[in-house]
């Protein structure tokens, strides 16, 4: 059980408060933002802490600048200006902020240039730690997508600064996560889609433990076939971890859990997005034939044990969902997912991009944007950022609300 402080518990009229959010986002060739939605979702910690009357200091990483050597490229300037915009009030861009403390009246907000630039930042130097906690009362941690890495703002300067806390997207995250999965309403089912098992070995494993249901998708699936007799064909799959898709299906059996495998396909003779599919039994695929979809009556299968959970854990898609012609499965899974009565959790790069594609995101119940922090939680893993918190919480023996997460 991890207990952390929140942001909205803290005093903070006068306080300076210093925010270490997840800003890093893409931009064009010119250097514009082309999609400014982590900036959007990092403005509630920055508002909760300029309504309070604090003085707000704001530092991200941004890209993977060459520590001591910023370039034009590795700066936060357009961050700068999409949130001065956003928050209609001036942001500046402070560049040498560990040299001379940055002046902020309360009320006020600044942007500190690339935490990343600084000498140490990577190597969880707790000298640099101790440098940047200086500058605040309040240390708030609003980045889980960096949770999983062990940085100095990230990490090593919770065990400096005098308070420190979560803030409002860190908060979300954990208490989604814990309500998956430290104490989550059964049936408990998990989703696990993906080209290849070696890449989620290690959270299959540890969600074989845990889950009652566990659905594969996509190679990883092909790969759990192969494992149970099925041919199929040319697709996609690891022969060589045949033995570990065996091992997992075995530790769910043994549960008395299960891991529902598909019972039709869709395959194509190439990969391409005007190849003609074709429905198959499972037990059909042609040698010359790869799998790149589920049919409709393992959707209906999937359906049916998505309507009877309780909780659902949703990473990766079901087949090759970019091509319309194999889109199909994945829709109707995510169609499911939303139709059943569970609360769900949905997290990862191409789980995001489907949940987009077919407009479903409202009805989510939680969309992760933690990316390889949301894996490694998966993993079972502890996340150096929450155990930062964690101590720092227990250290100061001021915590308010105590809140239970993985």
């Amino acid at each position: 059980m991890t207990t952390f402080l929140r942001l909205e518990d803290q005093a903070l009229v006068g306080r300076r408060v210093l925010i270490r959010a997840d800003l890093n986002v893409p931009v064009d060739a010119e250097g514009r933002i082309s999609d400014d939605t982590r900036i959007v979702a990092s403005l509630a910690a920055m508002r909760l802490a300029l309504d309070g009357g604090a003085s707000v200091l704001v530092t991200s990483h941004f890209g993977r600048p060459r520590e001591g050597a910023l370039t034009a490229a590795d700066s936060l300037a357009p961050i700068a200006r999409r949130l001065s915009e956003l928050l209609g009030r001036p942001v500046p861009l402070i560049t040498d902020w560990l040299e001379e403390t940055p002046r902020v009246h309360p009320g006020e907000i600044v942007l500190l240039e690339n935490c990343r630039g600084n000498v140490g930042e990577k190597a969880n130097d707790p000298a640099l730690a101790q440098r940047i906690a200086r500058l605040c009362d309040i240390y708030v941690n609003d980045a889980f997508g960096a949770a999983h890495r062990a940085e100095a703002t990230t990490h090593a300067i919770a065990g400096f600064a005098p308070v420190a806390c979560a803030g409002p997207l860190m908060a979300a995250e954990l208490d989604a996560l814990n309500r998956a999965f430290a104490a989550p309403r059964r049936p408990l089912v998990a989703i696990v889609g993906g080209s290849k098992v070696s890449t989620k070995l290690s959270i299959l494993r540890s969600l074989a433990e845990r889950v009652d249901r566990l659905i594969v998708g996509g190679g990883i699936a092909n790969t759990f076939l192969l494992a149970a007799g099925h041919p199929i064909g040319k697709s996609l799959a690891e022969p060589d971890l045949v033995p570990e898709a065996r091992e997992i299906m075995a530790i769910m059996a043994a549960r008395g859990a299960s891991v529902p495998l598909p019972l039709d396909v869709l395959v194509a003779d190439r990969f391409a997005a005007d190849a003609p599919a074709t429905l198959r039994p499972v037990d059909s695929v042609g040698d010359d034939e790869m799998i790149f979809d589920v049919g409709p009556q393992t959707s209906r299968l999937l359906a049916s044990v998505l309507q009877e959970s309780a909780t659902i854990v949703w990473n990766g898609p079901l087949g090759v969902f970019e091509f319309a012609n194999f889109a199909a499965g994945t829709e109707a899974l995510a169609t499911a997912i939303v139709n059943s009565p569970a609360f769900s959790v949905a997290g990862g790069g191409d789980t995001l991009a489907a949940i987009s594609q077919f407009g479903v995101s409202e009805r989510i119940g939680y969309i992760s944007t933690g990316g390889g922090a949301f894996l490694e939680f998966l993993e079972g893993r502890t996340l150096p950022a929450v155990a930062a918190l964690e101590a720092a919480a227990q250290a100061h023996h001021q915590i308010k609300e105590p809140v239970a997460c993985h």
